[in-house]
């Protein structure tokens, strides 16, 4: 239930915006359990909202807002198919439809939660692991089209292409929207994971817009992944998922100032870090690690408990978290964990070695795009004292920025070393 329901909006201020962006998933999710139509209940869900912009406002937003966007979008499917030109062979969706309540189902012993279950459905091996991960992000988690290229560091228009070929997919070879079972469930968790973590990841660092963060997507990652590991209780990689994003969730408070500005890791107030997500997160991570060794989300885990134990910034075992990246990176190579490991043997190891490393990948075109690239680099000859080359890549790492207070960050950075080299 959103944070309106049960009120009555004559006596309160309305926020239909996040009322609708905290309902959304789950109503989506369940409206696809039940359309077996990604576009029409995309478009159901539209229209259910879209009454509910009329009537809540004189009638009060009903107690339970997600059941009532689903019953809706439901009745209002039912109007769209009999209205059908081929209506005749629309029949038996509509009685599907019209026997069909938003009751409890025998599957919801296995899964309780048709956000998940959709994730799952989604996740079906047909599809390239790409597009599992686009098609959940976009229909079930409200990503858009930019969020989710730049996740994958794609162009949109990309992008747009392969979800609309995911959807053909699935409809030209009638995958089924069904849980899986057994093996055919734990083959698809590679994809699950990723979307959860993308899910949390774009709340935890948006991609775009004035905030830096999102709390509604850190929560609803987080929520998925206590999902996950109550369904997969013994699969290493979903315990070490959780405890990563508990860990990272836990310094949010911290890493954005009083007026919305970046707070960096090196400079945050870790007073402000929630100590017993970090004890939940570490209790896991060690856990997941213990049980699972080197697997991706788990040495990640590893890596954030080690930043949770520094008491001040200047006690970050740094070398450590170096070796950690690049096991990580032997076992799970990425440019962007090869971007971590050079940040982390700059700090950890030499500032010139770490350059180096940067700079390698630079080369090799991988990141090209990435503006975290340019503004590591631009961080090192900073520390370095090479200013006039630091303000060259900042001025990159500006141009390829796309998150507001990112943006005044890098500015300021900017500032400093134009200031400090004149």
């Amino acid at each position: 239930m959103g944070p309106l329901g049960g009120l009555d909006c004559r006596a309160a201020p309305m926020d239909l915006e996040t009322l609708y962006r905290e309902e959304r998933p789950r109503a989506l999710a369940t409206i696809i359990r039940l359309l077996r139509d990604f576009d029409l209940a995309e478009d159901m869900l539209q229209e259910a909202f879209a009454a509910a912009v009329e009537q809540w406002p004189q009638a009060g937003v009903p107690a339970n807002p997600c059941a009532w966007l689903v019953s809706t979008a439901r009745h209002k499917a039912i109007d769209r198919l009999r209205r059908d030109r081929n209506f005749a062979a629309k029949q038996a969706e509509i009685a599907y439809l019209s026997e069909t309540t938003s009751a409890p189902d025998p599957l919801d012993e296995t899964f309780a939660d048709d956000l998940l279950r959709l994730i799952f459905t989604c996740c079906h091996p047909a599809l390239a692991l790409e597009a599992q991960v686009a098609l959940t992000l976009k229909t079930l988690c409200g990503l858009s089209v930019d969020e989710i290229a730049r996740a994958f560091l794609l162009p949109p228009p990309t992008m747009a292409q392969r979800l609309v070929r995911a959807k053909g997919k699935i409809l030209r070879a009638h995958i089924p929207y069904e849980v899986p079972e057994g093996d055919r469930l734990t083959e698809r968790l590679d994809g699950v994971l990723r979307v959860v973590y993308l899910v949390f990841n774009e709340g935890y660092a948006a991609t775009s817009g004035d905030a830096l963060v999102r709390r509604e997507l850190c929560t609803e990652g987080i929520r998925l992944g206590r999902l996950l590991v109550g369904l997969l209780p013994r699969v290493t990689e979903a315990s070490g998922l959780l405890a990563l994003m508990l860990l990272q969730d836990s310094r949010r408070a911290a890493r954005v100032d009083a007026e919305g500005e970046l707070v960096t890791l090196e400079d945050q107030d870790r007073s402000q870090w929630d100590r017993a997500q970090i004890a939940e997160g570490e209790a896991l991570a060690e856990e997941a690690v213990r049980r699972g060794g080197a697997g991706f989300y788990a040495t990640q885990a590893a890596i954030a408990s080690l930043h949770a134990q520094a008491a001040r910034a200047e006690e970050t075992d740094w070398p450590q978290i170096a070796a950690l990246y690049s096991l990580l990176l032997r076992l799970h190579p990425s440019p962007v964990v090869a971007l971590n490991h050079a940040a982390a043997v700059a700090m950890g190891v030499r500032l010139e070695r770490g350059l180096r490393l940067i700079e390698e990948i630079e080369a090799s075109g991988a990141l090209a795009g990435y503006h975290l690239l340019p503004a590591a680099k631009a961080d090192i000859l900073r520390r370095l004292g090479r200013r006039e080359e630091a303000a060259v890549a900042y001025a990159r790492a500006l141009e390829l920025v796309t998150q507001e207070a990112e943006r005044r960050y890098l500015r300021r950075r900017l500032a400093e070393v134009t200031a400090a080299a004149d």
